[in-house]
């Protein structure tokens, strides 16, 4: 059995195998786990380059369980509180906290008690919308429409959650401050809060109910966690060798063969690099009515500072003033944000270990358009765009930011296609209604008996706790696939 990739879905599909009898050989082109989860060394700033935002943890306590661990045995989480700190262009923030009392206290200081009963009223939808979701539409098999034809789609429909999504937000809460606090999540699944359907208010739910963590030694120690375990329970871990072709032999894939020219036989295969170079690996092209659409991509400026600002927390979401424009802007325009909202993360708040001796890290995301959307030239207006962002953070109260900088690495849409991420950006299919679902691409391949698809790319979607459960589905598949064969 192998797994392409030791990014964390194919971590998590390794574990899930290894804990069925399964042995299992994990390739990497890159020279450690991690995938997306990427990692920048850099005069002493050890930097995450993929997500900061870690939530749902009792996912990866059930990848590590499926070999006998737990995240006990191999994290140091912290929980954040506040999960972010929110912070708008007239002056004003709100600290987002976890507890009911705590973030109702909140709201009621900034909003009124009016706004707070309303943020306990959107805080039950959202608990009651996340547990008919995952226990049957995120953590379950759904590969045809009728497989949606189960009890909790009723609930779904009760709730709301085939509606939209900012206006299920504005009928709990009416302060424009919150409903932005509990609609942005939407961008994460490439659609704006106008047009994204209620149901995505369950990522809202994993930010804002659920909580969010961070791990000692950075996002980086996510991969080496979980491929330690891999390790540890027998599996076999290759970095360092990107795998160039597929043997095949009628319908199934015989051999996976790497860079290095070693040819590695498989009875099954899993891929999960981007969806369009798996479909390129085996020889597929997928047969849609309506092209397969992309979400935005992001520029994202990796900052070492010598100095810090109070103010602003772990998590930051700095918010422009303008909200419905930015979103036409970067979907629909193809043009970058012309009053940016931002999220700012400082990780050495949480872990000063993660740069030198009184040095700071920030990561600033600015969302911006995928290379299908715009015709920006990257290589060119990427430098005038970083300076455009550092100006903005100096405005909102990062005073002297661009004085203090000591190392920095800009990444921009150009540089997630050199990754190979199709239309350059690390966020896979936008989360339409055409592409959510039973009418997302599966985990299987037509043509193809034995290789089975993990990631963000396939079902259930984007997110770090959603490709998780991908290698875990991804795995429940191979081994229903295979039966008895190991």
């Amino acid at each position: 059995m192998v797994v392409v990739g030791a990014g964390l879905s194919g971590l998590a599909c390794a574990l899930h195998l290894l804990g069925a009898g399964r042995e299992v050989t994990v390739v990497e082109r890159e020279d450690h786990p991690g995938g997306r989860a990427g990692r920048l060394d850099l005069d002493g700033f050890r930097i995450d380059t993929g997500p900061t935002v870690l939530t749902m943890p009792d996912l990866i306590d059930e990848a590590l369980g499926a070999v006998g661990e737990s995240v006990a045995d191999r994290l140091d989480l912290v929980p954040l509180d506040p999960a972010y700190r929110a912070r708008f262009a007239d002056g004003s923030t709100i600290d987002v906290r976890t507890g009911r009392e705590e973030m109702a206290a909140e709201v009621a200081r900034v909003a009124g008690e009016r706004e707070a009963d309303g943020y306990l009223r959107l805080r039950d939808w959202l608990t009651r919308l996340y547990e008919v979701e995952m226990r049957s539409f995120i953590d379950a098999r759904v590969d045809s429409p009728l497989d949606l034809l189960r009890p909790d789609l009723l609930r779904l429909l009760a709730l709301g959650g085939f509606g939209r999504l900012a206006p299920a937000v504005g009928r709990r809460v009416r302060d424009e401050r919150l409903r932005r606090i509990f609609s942005f999540q939407s961008l994460y699944a490439g659609v704006a809060p106008e047009s994204a359907l209620a149901a995505y208010a369950v990522i809202a739910y994993m930010d804002t109910v659920a909580g969010v963590y961070f791990p000692r030694g950075g996002m980086r120690a996510l991969g080496e966690a979980l491929a330690g375990a891999v390790a540890k329970a027998g599996g076999t871990l290759r970095y360092g060798d990107p795998v160039t072709r597929l043997e095949r032999s009628g319908d199934r894939v015989t051999a996976v063969v790497t860079g290095k020219g070693e040819r590695l036989p498989c009875g099954q295969v899993v891929l999960t690099p981007d969806l369009a170079a798996a479909h390129r690996m085996l020889g597929h092209t997928p047969q849609r009515p309506v092209p397969l659409r992309h979400s935005p991509s992001a520029v994202v400026l990796h900052l070492g500072t010598d100095r810090t600002w109070r103010g602003w927390g772990h998590h930051t979401i700095s918010f422009g003033g303008a909200w419905q424009r930015t979103f036409t802007e970067i979907i629909r325009d193809g043009t970058t944000m012309s009053d940016p909202s931002l999220l700012v993360t400082q990780p050495t708040r949480t872990d000063p270990s993660l740069a030198p001796e009184e040095r700071h890290l920030l990561y600033v995301l600015a969302p911006a358009p995928n290379l299908s959307a715009g015709g920006i030239d990257w290589d060119r207006e990427g430098p005038r765009y970083r300076d455009h962002l550092v100006g903005v953070l100096e405005e909102r109260g990062l005073t002297g930011l661009g004085d203090s900088i000591r190392a920095e690495r800009l990444v921009t849409p150009a540089d997630w296609a050199r990754q190979g991420l199709a239309h350059g950006t690390p966020f896979s299919l936008a989360h339409t209604f055409a592409q959510t679902g039973p009418f997302r691409p599966r985990n299987t391949v037509p043509g193809t008996a034995n290789a089975v698809l993990a990631g963000c790319g396939t079902s259930p979607g984007v997110g770090l706790p959603t490709v998780l459960i991908s290698g875990k589905l991804a795995a429940a598949t191979v081994v229903r696939r295979a039966g008895g064969r190991r």
